[in-house]
């Protein structure tokens, strides 16, 4: 690698300049295309798992589906999606949706196979209608191993996102093709940090809200 700043000096010159290539704009960028492609599989996935876990001949299928969604290539299907959406976000946001449905509908029916049958019965012998027992017994209850798996979601989608930068939208993995041009290696080493930190907050978030939504977990292991 060739001659050039320190890292830091680096850093402190290019957060915030103004420029598309600032690493702040690059982090608010890689954000974006990180968790929204989260939050829409989210939604995607609790309905689709409910049905399987309501209807289980369609769980074998769907599973088949994510699966090979799961295996296909990322720059492939970014580059498919290119030719679609063009130079814009969803070009990386619909690819990275499929592969987090294809992580959370088998979190979401594990999770809701996972409430005990003598649960749902003493909800409907207590007159609970289907939906509320949905939103106040069985989804809670299956909220650890659904967050276990959006934790899977939200790690994979915070790095795939850099790859992107191989169709010109990739967040932080811009970096790593700027460090390649100017034969320096500070923007890579900015861009790995910043997306490991990333990765590591959103998954504390994470963890902190499981700890939130199931406090009886902590109380059991508790006790």
């Amino acid at each position: 690698m060739g001659e050039g700043p320190s890292l830091w000096e680096y850093f402190t010159r290019n957060w915030s300049t103004g420029q598309p290539g600032s690493i702040d704009t690059l982090l608010g960028d890689h954000i974006v295309m990180a968790l929204l492609p989260i939050v829409a599989a989210l939604v995607l996935a609790v309905p689709i798992g409910l049905a399987c876990v309501r209807w289980r001949l369609l769980y074998q299928p769907i599973a088949g589906l994510v699966n090979v969604m799961y295996a296909l290539p990322s720059l492939a299907l970014f580059g498919v999606f290119l030719a679609v959406t063009g130079l814009s976000q969803a070009t990386v946001i619909i690819p990275l949706t499929f592969y987090a449905v294809a992580v959370l509908v088998p979190a979401v029916v594990d999770g809701l196979r996972s409430v005990p049958e003598h649960v749902r019965q003493s909800a409907v012998a207590m007159g609970f209608t289907p939906l509320r027992r949905l939103t106040r017994v069985e989804l809670p209850l299956a909220a650890p191993v659904v967050l276990a798996g959006l934790r899977v979601a939200a790690v994979s989608s915070i790095s795939l996102v850099s790859v992107g930068a191989l169709v010109g939208m990739g967040g932080l993995g811009y970096l790593f093709i700027r460090a390649w041009q100017i034969d320096y290696f500070a923007p890579a080493i900015v861009g790995i940090v910043g997306i490991v930190l990333l990765a590591l907050v959103v998954d504390g978030i994470l963890v902190v809200s499981q700890r939130l939504l199931t406090p009886w977990v902590r109380a059991r292991r508790s006790g």
